[in-house]
């Protein structure tokens, strides 16, 4: 385990926090979140933080990535939603994801663009979305600024102190390797059971709405 971290953090600190902020903004672009794991590129890149300043650096890039991701989604979808929707990577994503991003968008207005940040599938296509609704930039990005600094708060934050506290308790422990895996195991889990809550909780007042519309 040791030598895992020591890898990552032979990598350049500047190259490294670029990397993940271009990571994720890649993740929060339209569509391509779908396909590019930009919070475990962020993850791995959070574990080879050894100081305040570079964890600090990290998620500055992390934020600004995300942000700049899904202004590009914003825009794209001002310009050229109907247009992305038809084609045949929108057909590919499927018209009950298009629906319920829409849905959602509807029902919960300025909520939904800041726990979209946090739900599959939908952090991908609810800043295109949002962008096709003649929803207004500044509001968007006023809603979606502080889901980004939270995200990225949990991500960085969490890993680089399961990090940190391996280096303390392999000087302690020879099974700090196992502490260190765990710790991550449960991080990960922690954070799909979450989403999966969250996502569970948001469809199910989707499927309410058409319930109290009739």
């Amino acid at each position: 385990m040791q030598w895992a971290i020591e890898m990552v953090q032979s990598v350049d600190p500047v190259l490294r926090t670029v990397l993940a902020g271009v990571a994720i903004m890649l993740e929060t672009s339209i569509l391509i979140g779908l396909v590019v794991p930009g919070d475990t590129v962020v993850l791995v890149a959070a574990i080879g933080v050894t100081s305040w300043a570079e964890g600090i650096a990290l998620g500055l890039a992390v934020v600004v990535g995300a942000l700049i991701g899904e202004s590009l989604g914003f825009w794209l979808g001002r310009w050229a939603g109907p247009h992305i929707r038809s084609s045949w990577l929108g057909r590919r994503i499927g018209e009950q994801h298009w629906e319920r991003s829409e849905r959602y968008l509807r029902r919960r207005g300025g909520i939904a663009i800041f726990l979209s940040r946090f739900l599959p599938v939908l952090h991908s296509l609810v800043p295109l979305t949002v962008g096709m609704s003649g929803y207004a930039y500044r509001r968007f990005i006023a809603w979606t600024l502080p889901a980004c600094v939270v995200w990225t708060t949990i991500y960085v934050g969490l890993a680089a102190g399961a990090a940190g506290s391996y280096h303390e308790l392999s000087q302690r422990i020879h099974y700090a390797g196992y502490v260190f895996v765990g710790a991550i195991a449960v991080l990960l889990i922690a954070v799909l059971v979450v989403k999966k809550l969250i996502a569970r909780r948001e469809e199910r007042h989707m499927q309410d709405e058409p319930n109290r519309e009739a």
